[in-house]
């Protein structure tokens, strides 16, 4: 179980970063505009272009379970 755990920790902390350098790389694009260069631009349009692609009842029904999951891990503790 040990093990198990390690892995989880390990992935946790693989997608964090990911996700981090994903915000970095917009956060960037955002100060630099287009000078920020053509990978960092390309990021920026891909991340536009999926955000872009995902309908609106999707947000919602994601922003609801995120809320009840939110609140059921409030009460437990």
């Amino acid at each position: 179980m040990e093990f198990l755990d390690k892995i989880k920790r390990f992935l946790w902390i693989f997608v964090e970063v990911g996700f981090l350098t994903v915000l970095s790389i917009i956060l960037i694009h955002l100060i630099l505009g287009q000078k920020s260069g053509v990978f960092v631009a390309s990021v920026a349009d891909n991340v536009i272009k999926f955000s872009a692609a995902i309908p609106a009842q999707s947000l919602v029904g994601l922003a609801i379970v995120l809320a009840l999951v939110f609140l059921v891990t409030t009460r437990m503790r």
